[in-house]
């Protein structure tokens, strides 16, 4: 099962809580040894109006990433 959680601290250390409905379906119960695959999302909140002044219509966008990949 795949689902998304949010890290937080917890005393020294960073978790994760998994959600109630997460355990039921998985019948996670205390003690169980769980496989976790951990993977951070990308955030590109930081680039919220910086773009603001790009002039490129989307085409010549993608006719410029054509050129690059045919050279």
């Amino acid at each position: 099962m795949e689902t998304k959680l949010i890290a937080k601290k917890i005393g020294g250390s960073i978790g994760i809580i998994i959600p109630k409905n997460v355990v039921k379906l998985e019948r996670i119960a205390v003690n169980d040894i769980l496989k976790i695959k951990i993977e951070k999302t990308g955030d590109l909140s930081f680039l919220w109006g910086k773009l603001k002044n790009v002039r490129k219509t989307t085409d010549k966008i993608m006719a410029e990433m054509d050129e690059w990949e045919n050279e």
